[in-house]
């Protein structure tokens, strides 16, 4: 997953929170703002969207991208006018057939149609625009495009899709989306769901179709443009597989595939664990320029440097965990991080145990070995970082071992149980911290606020790594010779590595 700049996003927040503080409190119809504490400006107030139809045209050679998107959605609420998310320059709005005036200011789009909009009216609101993406920056002078030098990359968490497309920017306004977007022959366009197909055009482009048919966050929509080798394959259970190799890899190359074409065989491992694979097709991408990796919804983008010392399944491990802890299930708010990272951190202790390099506890008692007690990271709240911290190695690493505590509280069967009841109910949705530990607590049957209260919600190092046995805590906590250390387990360096480019990010 992608971590934007701290400093960006702490800005960000208190900017949002001066300007948008009474409507993040209450949401008045057409809110500029989801209400979201940490984002409020993310997101609108008064309708729900369903379905997105996103048409487009790019030239890399100039950076230009045009086209237009169709969305289709129903009012919540009686409005005179709504918001749109969205920072390119716009050439026409119509809402319902009839031209629409708008009027963009600062990432909003304002639409007010003529007669406004009654409360379960269907909308089909159509956008044309066109723009450079790679010079647009929002409030705070930041960019999320990457023009690259044979495309552009329309990737990021939590904001991506104002670069390329206008929606309603929150996790909790999830829609199905077709992605059709023409490019030079010779150029590959790569976004989520199922490849449709291409289409030659007259004009030298190709088009490239894709259709997403399970529910979708907008920031988990993803737009790849490169050359690209491509490799198609079915899985085991019949789905589609497609997965593209950056032509500049270079040396990481055969790395990247012997690690990313194994995504079927994680899946299958994952969904044994946390229950049915939640989409329609598999894959990954790989490409440099990136500079982390992200969940993308069936399909995850990957930076070539995940694969620097060779094969890496921790990364696939880990933005493959997302799938279920992420995308199935999307935040609430953002302060519910740890539903995201937390989880698909412990998908890799999950992987290291079933391919032999270190059991999840082994895996445990070095991380939080890893860090001594007056280390910021232990002041750090995997269960409400703050804006500027949603994204900390502490919601990973810490947020892995208060998973491994719950497992700990409860042990496997009771375990996997929640995690496999939690991907059930929650499918296709979004859900909080409060709402998981109220599930933990009916499936095992235990009251477990202090197992959360310790490692989710309190500062400062917990007495002991959970599991750890009480001999090997006793040789830690000796006052007679220096504190004993866990040992590291054979998959550490893959994981440190893991994590430190995700981290490298902020």
């Amino acid at each position: 997953m992608s971590i934007r700049s701290k400093a960006t996003a702490a800005v960000a927040s208190a900017a949002a929170m001066t300007l948008f503080a009474g409507t993040a409190l209450a949401a008045s119809p057409g809110a500029p703002g989801a209400g979201d504490p940490y984002y409020p400006t993310y997101g609108n107030g008064g309708y729900d969207v369903s379905h997105y139809d996103i048409r487009l045209n790019y030239n890399p050679t100039g950076d230009q991208l045009s086209g237009t998107t169709t969305i289709l959605a129903k009012a919540t609420e009686d409005l005179t006018q709504f918001n749109l998310d969205f920072l390119l320059k716009v050439k026409s709005v119509r809402v319902n057939n009839r031209p629409t005036s708008f009027v963009s200011d600062d990432g909003e789009l304002t639409l007010t149609p003529p007669g406004g909009v009654r409360k379960g009216q269907d909308l089909t609101i159509v956008v044309t625009y066109a723009d450079s993406p790679s010079t647009v920056k929002d409030r705070n002078g930041f960019t999320a495009w990457t023009k690259t030098p044979d495309g552009a990359l329309a990737i990021g968490e939590p904001e991506i899709a104002s670069w390329w497309f206008p929606s309603n920017d929150h996790p909790t306004d999830k829609a199905t989306f077709d992605v059709n977007v023409a490019v030079p022959n010779g150029v590959e366009a790569i976004s989520n769901g199922t490849f449709v197909g291409q289409t030659r055009q007259i004009n030298g482009y190709t088009r490239w179709n894709w259709r997403s048919t399970k529910p979708q966050a907008t920031y988990l929509t993803f737009l790849t443009i490169g050359q690209f080798e491509i490799r198609q394959s079915t899985a085991p259970n019949g789905q589609p597989v497609y997965n593209a190799y950056s032509e500049r890899l270079g040396e990481n190359a055969d790395a990247a595939k012997a690690s990313i074409e194994r995504t079927p065989e994680v899946i299958e491992f994952l969904a044994e664990n946390v229950g049915p694979y939640p989409f329609e097709a598999q894959g990954g991408v790989a490409t440099p320029g990136l500079g982390y990796a992200l969940e993308n919804q069936t399909r995850p983008n990957y930076d070539t440097a995940f694969f620097r010392r060779g094969a890496n399944t921790y990364v696939i491990a880990h933005e493959l965990g997302h799938q279920w802890f992420g995308d199935s299930t999307s935040v609430h708010h953002w302060r519910d991080i740890w539903l995201n990272e937390g989880f698909a951190s412990y998908m890799e202790f999950l992987w290291s145990e079933h391919i032999g390099e270190g059991t999840a506890q082994e895996n445990a008692d070095f991380t939080y070995d890893l860090y001594p007690a007056d280390d910021p990271f232990w002041q750090v709240l995997p269960g409400d970082p703050g804006a500027d911290k949603v994204f900390d190695g502490a919601v990973y690493d810490r947020g892995a071992l208060a998973v491994h505590a719950l497992r700990v509280a409860v042990g496997d069967e009771k375990f996997f149980e929640i995690l496999k009841t939690w991907t059930a109910e929650k499918k296709y949705s979004d859900a909080t911290i409060e709402e998981f530990i109220a599930l933990s607590e009916r499936v095992s049957g235990q009251q477990l606020d202090q197992v959360f209260q310790t490692w989710l919600f309190t500062k400062g190092k917990p007495a002991q790594a959970p599991g750890r046995t009480a001999d090997a805590a006793t040789r830690s906590l000796s006052v007679a010779s220096a504190p004993a250390k866990a040992a590291e387990p054979k998959s550490r360096a893959k994981i440190q590595l893991t994590h430190e480019l995700l981290d490298a990010h902020k």
